[in-house]
């Protein structure tokens, strides 16, 4: 994946960008990691932001423009951008950290809705993960984000699951990772 990325042409200003997209507990954030510790690995300055930072059980993807002006816009014109996480440690999705993202080569950007339609064309790869069957994925994201949380995930995955077959991610991938 890191040799793909690296191939590809620079379509945010100066800046690759590898969008990691698939279903909720199919392994994007491991997998993601795992590219971005090959490109660093290779001494490339790669940045990795998260869907997940945006993200809440009210507004799973409405939320983009938050990280397009404040990271994406300033990335394509050559600047550091910068985002507030949201902050779940009280149970409840809130404002929290300003998280700096400094001027990479690569920016791997993870998570669902991470290859929308709207951002295909600044996109240099798109790769989707299809995970396991929905029962074994919603495990997994009960595993990562608590039992409480079971209702919320399968909501969550009913959401999915019309956003994707309504915004074609999967079809316009570039790669494929079981």
């Amino acid at each position: 994946m890191a040799g793909e990325v690296l191939r590809a042409g620079p379509r945010l200003g100066g800046v690759r960008v590898l969008a990691i997209d698939g279903p909720s507990g199919s392994g994007k954030s491991t997998f993601a990691a795992a590219v971005v510790a090959e490109l660093r690995s290779q001494g490339v300055s790669t940045a990795l932001v998260s869907t997940d930072d945006f993200a809440t059980w009210d507004d799973p993807v409405a939320w983009w423009p938050r990280l397009a002006e404040g990271v994406l816009d300033r990335l394509a014109r050559g600047e550091p951008g910068r985002y507030r996480r949201m902050d779940w440690t009280s149970g409840q999705p809130r404002p929290g950290d300003w998280i700096h993202v400094p001027l990479p080569r690569v920016l791997v950007l993870e998570g669902v809705s991470a290859g929308r339609a709207s951002m295909r064309l600044r996109l240099s790869c798109l790769c989707w993960l299809p995970g396991p069957d929905p029962a074994t994925r919603l495990d997994r994201a009960v595993s990562r984000d608590g039992e409480a949380s079971r209702p919320q995930l399968r909501a969550w995955q009913d959401f999915e699951r019309g956003w994707f077959a309504v915004d074609g991610t999967r079809r316009h991938a570039d790669l494929e990772r079981a």
